[in-house]
């Protein structure tokens, strides 16, 4: 049986030469980075190399890039520090967030009582920039936390112009881009962003490592005690090997942009024409979504929700319901049940997300077997 891999925005397949490149550390770069002897230096040199490489294709500094374990801890640090240390007293974010953003806000309510105040979410699944420019006008010390591409629906934030609304408010503006660094261009100079995090597994490269951007003079103070990793501020010795896989991971997706960006897209649409020629009321959920993820709403019974993924599961077909961290919840999505209605959101609804290793065979399959289930 073919198997087919279509929740690429769950996880990537490492592409091989990250795998290469890591190999290449594990067998001959063992020696910790924090060692002054020649083997700690040659691992801190492509530690370094590593961290400049990210910092320039996101045209960002190298001391502004600091290495995590993932965009989730990166992600608890920054909001906590911000209200810790920086005298943040509001979190304005929205109900579509990753719960990596929902669940450090909302344990930061309980343990230190600061607002968290969410923006209205329009019905295409897109934020009202409108209300978040009447919620900034306060004096509260206030940081925002809002998602470049929603993880379940695709939806697009226009960066730029929330970087502007908060610029002009005097708040603190953290952006997740964990579904789109690596796919799209993103230059921290120009977007005027105080706080960006990534996941290396999102970009084709290995889990358990990602990074954070933290612009100059931030003044965020570290969450992780010890040693003086990291510039001080992730205490613990550094993965070389998959920093390394991180960065060769991301030089290979910016290499090839402009040419996965038009395949993937082109994938993208032939899938949505293929499932309209089967359910010909089929539906997407949301609006001005990102070129390599498909959230569609299925014209099935709710009855043949729960058993949706099993079977396509059976005949070696990979998708999702939504967000891989909620996959054992047999709740609806929060993401959908936002913005649908209680009726559209108890039907089967597929996020397909897709890769520059998918073909169209790979959706002939998938519609295939969508059709005979």
């Amino acid at each position: 049986m073919r198997k087919v891999y279509l929740d690429n925005a769950a996880t990537t397949p490492i592409h091989p030469e990250v795998i290469t490149a890591m190999m290449n550390v594990l067998q001959n770069d063992f020696g910790n980075p924090s060692s002054t002897h020649s083997f700690g230096r040659s691992a801190k040199t492509l530690l370094e190399s590593s961290r400049k490489s990210i910092a320039k294709l996101l045209n960002a500094q190298a001391s502004e890039i600091i290495f995590t374990s993932s965009a989730t801890e990166a992600t608890n640090w920054i909001l906590t520090s911000a209200v810790k240390d920086l005298g943040i007293k509001r979190i304005i974010t929205s109900k579509i967030e990753h719960h990596a953003t929902l669940h450090t806000a909302e344990h930061l309510a309980k343990e230190f009582g600061i607002q968290v105040e969410y923006i209205d979410v329009l019905s295409n699944g897109n934020i009202d920039y409108q209300d978040l420019a009447a919620k900034l006008h306060s004096d509260v010390p206030t940081l925002v936390s809002l998602i470049h591409v929603n993880n379940e629906i695709g939806t697009i934030l226009d960066i730029k112009r929330v970087s502007d609304l908060c610029m002009y408010a005097k708040a603190l503006f953290h952006c997740d881009t964990v579904q789109s660094v690596g796919k799209t261009n993103l230059d921290v100079q120009e977007l005027g962003i105080d706080f960006l995090v990534a996941s290396a597994h999102k970009f084709h490269g290995p889990k358990g490592i990602g990074f954070a951007y933290l612009k100059k003079n931030s003044m965020l103070q570290p969450m992780i005690f010890g040693g003086e990793q990291e510039k001080g501020m992730r205490a613990g010795t550094e993965a070389v090997h998959q920093v390394v896989g991180m960065a060769k991971a991301l030089e290979l997706a910016c290499a090839n942009l402009e040419n996965d960006t038009n395949y993937i897209s082109d994938l993208k649409n032939y899938c949505f024409s293929e499932l309209k020629k089967v359910f010909p009321e089929v539906k997407i959920n949301g609006e001005n979504t990102f070129y390599n993820l498909l959230n569609v709403q299925l014209p099935l019974s709710e009855e043949k929700t729960s058993m949706l993924l099993f079977t396509l599961d059976m005949k070696g077909i990979a998708v999702s319901r939504g967000s891989a961290c909620q996959s054992g919840s047999i709740k609806p999505s929060h993401v959908l049940a936002e913005f649908l209605s209680p009726e559209e959101a108890k039907k089967p609804s597929l996020r397909i997300s897709f890769s520059h290793f998918n073909t169209k065979e790979d959706i002939d399959l998938l519609v295939e077997a969508l059709k005979t289930a």
